[in-house]
């Protein structure tokens, strides 16, 4: 797959936020009111210090069946800096990316979209590369504050910057901790909300595009794929 190349990447953290301050202006949030037929799912994870491996599976909708999956190895040189991930993980997704044969609809990060401090978290950096619709759907809070929704699943609550409300927060799974949605580019809060519930099957915490682009960084980190 093809992408927009936006910046160079060989940057320091203050001229990194300078990027991010200017990209989101860029950031179209906007309803998606189709289904998709193919969603795909990103995970990035570390197995050295200064390794990082990121993975995409394409996945049939809403059958979840696997289409395609592709990864990349490669060297990280960007430092940790919560806020700037993008700049560490950015790269190796992009090289994963050209990859792909499967052109997908929908595209989930693992990681943030709108819910960011400058409003750019990885969804939303990213969408702007490859010009699809992006979520950001994260395990934790990054940024925002909210009211945890009740222990029932699908209940779910907004998550505010003051008062604009940057994403939401959706309880999968009763007893588990929530989920924090939030939209990345040509998407808004509530086509992510109601693609993420659709994307996550009963008794799992994560949708199933994340959960299984992570299962599969697992099993490439140990050697089995």
């Amino acid at each position: 797959m093809n992408y927009r190349k936006l910046h160079k990447w060989d940057l320091s953290p203050e001229e990194a936020i300078k990027v991010q301050n200017e990209l989101r202006k860029k950031i179209k949030l906007v309803p998606y009111e189709r289904e998709p037929e193919y969603v795909a799912g990103v995970d990035l994870s570390f197995p050295g210090k200064e390794e990082g491996l990121a993975v995409i599976v394409v996945l049939e909708y809403p059958s979840f069946k696997i289409l395609e999956v592709v990864s990349e190895r490669g060297e990280i040189t960007f430092p940790y800096i919560p806020g700037l991930l993008a700049f560490r993980e950015g790269p190796l997704f992009l090289k994963a990316w050209e990859k792909l044969r499967t052109k997908p609809d929908v595209v989930v990060f693992d990681g943030q979209g709108l819910a960011h401090p400058r409003k750019l978290g990885i969804a939303s950096h990213m969408g702007l590369f490859i010009e699809i619709p992006t979520i950001g759907v994260a395990k934790s809070r990054l940024y925002g504050t909210f009211k945890m929704p009740e222990d029932k699943r699908c209940s779910w609550s907004y998550l505010y910057d003051g008062e604009e409300i940057i994403g939401c927060v959706i309880r999968t799974k009763e007893g588990s901790a929530p989920i924090f949605v939030s939209p990345g580019h040509l998407m808004d809060i509530e086509s992510s909300k109601r693609l993420i519930k659709a994307f996550t099957l009963p008794g799992r915490r994560i949708p199933e595009p994340t959960r299984l682009a992570h299962i599969y960084t697992q099993r490439l980190k140990k050697g089995l794929f």
